[in-house]
């Protein structure tokens, strides 16, 4: 039995919980919140055994097999290492932390004390993963030059996104799926990438465009924002047709085109618990064979990926306030 404890209590905990329920020799253990209330109160509707009060408390409950953390960006550096100064796997939600130097140290903590530490990023986890990778690989659509991805949520009213104190803006929390879609295409060596972006009266990112190039010449042109829903597409432009992916974030399915723009084929994705019951097995997979890394997001992804959001905030002139 996998027993999962559960750090940070907002909206998206619930879908863990939904997810663990869904599973076979999977539970949630406990759950941790900053407010013993609030813990007793989510324990209590879910039906969870353990409520803590702290952070540190759940960190420090033996039992507890691997630690879930879900509480805002800006809080993901100190919660992981909370967890791991304990000895704790870690799945830790997107976006990993705010910057890689961030990332680099909380993960060479982890090698170190040799516990999993994970970036909780389930599109990489996905199935559809593999089922784009094979499609494209069997020349469906021939060569392929380019892609974009245009994935938006009206997103105003959540006060952690509006907020740059939080970490908060479209690019952690949308720009970073947009990012991985491109790279889980075309590979992780890109050669250029360069973003413009607006801002909201808190100075938080609200919208941005992201083009990203290779050496050989392929193309990434990406849409990010927090401001509106979009249709949440991803297309892969090849010489001999394209795919379309209904919605780059949870692929529901996946369209082949000729040349003619007609369609010739769809593949529709298997059906989910939540979707989070893959980057949950990867988890216990790798815990068992005593792996510090999933194979599905290693180490070396999630501070490439935390390089890249480097390089576009650097290109803004944009700093977090807690970086300061």
């Amino acid at each position: 039995m996998l027993k999962i404890g559960i750090m940070g209590l907002g909206k998206i905990a619930g879908k863990m919980v939904r997810t663990a329920q869904g599973m076979e020799d999977v539970c949630i253990h406990a759950v941790g919140s900053r407010s013993l209330e609030r813990a007793g109160r989510f324990a209590g509707e879910h039906g969870i055994g353990r409520a803590y009060g702290s952070y540190e408390e759940l960190a420090a409950d033996s039992e507890v097999d691997l630690i879930y953390v879900a509480t805002p960006h800006s809080r993901h550096y100190e919660d992981m290492k909370l967890c791991i100064g304990h000895r704790k796997n870690v799945l830790c939600e997107k976006a990993f932390t705010l910057n890689a130097p961030q990332a680099r140290e909380v993960l060479a903590m982890a090698r170190q004390a040799g516990v999993l530490c994970t970036e909780g990023i389930w599109t990489r986890y996905l199935p559809s993963r593999k089922m784009i990778s094979d499609i494209i690989s069997s020349g469906a659509i021939g060569t392929p030059v380019s892609l974009t991805a245009n994935l938006g949520y009206e997103l105003t009213g959540v006060e952690r996104l509006m907020n740059p104190s939080l970490g908060g803006g479209a690019l952690l929390d949308v720009g970073v799926y947009a990012i991985n879609f491109a790279l889980m295409v075309f590979g992780e060596d890109y050669d250029s990438i360069t973003s413009g972006a607006v801002f909201n009266s808190q100075g938080a990112d609200v919208s941005e465009g992201i083009t990203i190039t290779w050496s050989d010449g392929r193309l990434a042109v990406l849409h990010a924002t927090v401001l509106a829903n979009t249709d949440r597409q991803g297309t892969v432009f090849g010489d001999k047709g394209f795919l379309v992916i209904h919605d780059v974030n949870n692929c529901a399915q996946i369209d082949i085109y000729d040349m003619d723009r007609k369609l010739v084929e769809s593949h529709k994705t298997p059906e989910q618990i939540t979707g989070f019951e893959y980057e949950v097995d990867a988890c216990r997979r790798a815990i068992g064979s005593g792996s510090t890394e999933c194979p599905q997001m290693p180490h070396a992804s999630t501070v490439r990926v935390m390089e890249m959001m480097d390089t576009i905030r650097g290109q803004w002139g944009y700093r977090y306030p807690c970086e300061m």
